[in-house]
């Protein structure tokens, strides 16, 4: 399994953890914003969280009530953010 190679600051890690930790917010999102496919986001997660959380995330993500997969979600969602969200200028990081 490949690992993240670049290094993201401090201010880039919490936004990654906080996209992956949002239900819905897809994996093709953090990839699209930060270069990262799914196995390098769980890769991540797995060293940036306690064991316990981990596991607790993947279960969620897994389950039913995640839709981080686009799969899963509804075909009328066809978007990353919310309608009502302001549009994102070229910042990465949307949330600060």
């Amino acid at each position: 399994m490949t690992t993240h190679k670049k290094e993201f600051s401090p201010r880039e890690l919490d936004r990654i953890i906080e996209m992956a930790w949002e239900d819905r917010t897809p994996f093709e999102a953090i990839r699209y914003q930060f270069g990262l496919p799914e196995k390098e986001v769980i890769v991540l997660m797995r060293g940036q969280l306690k064991t316990t959380s981990f596991k607790r995330w993947r279960k969620r993500v897994n389950s039913g009530v995640s839709q981080k997969h686009l799969k899963k979600r509804h075909p009328d969602i066809n978007r990353f953010k919310c309608s009502r969200q302001r549009a994102i200028t070229g910042n990465k990081i949307s949330k600060r």
